[in-house]
């Protein structure tokens, strides 16, 4: 009899959960509909026909993009992506992974004989988001899969709808973060050294840090030693890391707030029952850790302050084989690819140049497409 019992209640409750879980999906695809979308973005579209590209079915790569687009200030920007991150899920070794792609990055701008920086090849003119993905694919071999891009007012809503996020602030960045415009309005300027919370805004003006000094003139520095765009990109990394992992214990409850906060912000080509798939996913995968790469890595590029690329209007950063000082992203775009598709998380990532042995004993049983 109280078998009985037990498994009708079971029954009930199980029925029960199945319809609130489908009503949360239904609530949470209505709000997904808020999210903008433009068909002239939609990179599957894209002509990559001659660029040799690489892709893995259980590999998901997505471009992040951050736009500084803004008129809050009094002023109107033109917007250029200062954000480029490609996130991967990597389901076939579990992993989720960030790497920066930093803006001063020098490349050959797809469609456009000059190399500039790559944050300038998504300019309207040479054919917006479209050119800047191809010019990744050209510089990189990366295939993504679709894009998310969000705005300045879009990522100080999505910080203060998850409750602010900690960092950890040393002694320069506080005493820049608490006189620089980065932070807009005074009372937000309240920065200490050491670990701290902090709102949507402050978040920003922390993640825009590049070439600051604090008051007595000292470079900026981040905690593990990084000064100017090396120090924003992981600024960066640090603080996407952070929302993850506050918003992974969060209920579905919390995840629709953030949702209502922060979808009119969003761009994106990925189609509702894909963003839902994806999010499925990242939860079966039960991880708790994204690691990081920058690009270019460390050894293969050199500074470039003698406007030796006049396009590229000043200082930038020059991919190199790290022999020659030459234009050369081919050892950058190896590094790329050994992070995304063979990196499984075990050990710290160290890039390995091709055809040497360590590289040749990481091969195992990849199979990854190779497309162009």
């Amino acid at each position: 009899m109280w078998k009985k019992i037990l498994l009708g209640i079971l029954v009930v409750l199980s029925a029960t959960v199945g319809f609130l879980v489908a009503k949360a999906q239904v609530t949470f695809e209505g709000k997904l509909n808020r999210i903008n979308r433009d068909p002239n973005t939609e990179l599957s579209s894209v002509d990559l026909s001659g660029i040799h590209v690489e892709s893995d079915d259980k590999i998901v790569n997505i471009l992040l993009l951050g736009d500084d687009y803004r008129t809050y200030d009094g002023s109107t920007s033109p917007g250029l992506n200062d954000v480029i991150l490609i996130g991967t899920m990597d389901l076939k070794h579990g992993t989720l992974k960030l790497t920066s792609i930093m803006r001063d990055t020098l490349v050959d701008v797809a469609g456009q004989d000059t190399k500039m920086k790559i944050n300038a090849s998504g300019k309207k003119e040479y054919g917006g988001l479209n050119n800047l993905y191809k010019t990744i694919a050209q510089n990189f071999n990366i295939k993504v899969d679709g894009y998310a891009e969000v705005g300045f007012k879009g990522f100080e809503q999505a910080i203060d709808a998850v409750g602010g996020v900690e960092v950890e602030l040393t002694e320069t960045e506080a005493a820049y973060l608490n006189k620089t415009n980065y932070v807009r309005h005074k009372e937000n300027r309240k920065f200490k050294v050491g670990k701290q919370t902090v709102n949507g805004a402050q978040a920003l003006g922390y993640c825009r840090i590049r070439k600051g000094k604090d008051v007595l003139g000292t470079p900026v520095v981040t905690i593990n030693g990084l000064t100017d765009d090396y120090g924003r990109t992981w600024r960066q990394r640090t603080v996407i890391t952070a929302v993850f992992d506050k918003m992974k214990t969060q209920p579905i409850s919390k995840w629709m707030e953030v949702a209502d906060n922060v979808l009119d912000n969003v761009k994106t080509d990925l189609d509702n029952d894909t963003i839902i798939q994806y999010m499925k996913q990242v939860v079966q995968m039960g991880t708790t850790e994204i690691y990081q790469l920058q690009i270019p890595v460390e050894g293969y590029f050199r500074d470039d302050k003698s406007n030796e690329f006049p396009d590229a209007q000043g200082w930038s950063l020059v991919p190199t084989n790290g022999i020659s000082r030459d234009f050369d992203p081919s050892c950058n775009s190896e590094a790329l690819r050994q992070f995304v598709f063979k990196y499984d998380g075990k050990g710290e990532f160290q890039y390995t140049p091709k055809g040497t042995a360590a590289e040749e004993s990481t091969e195992g049983d990849e199979e990854i497409d190779e497309q162009g």
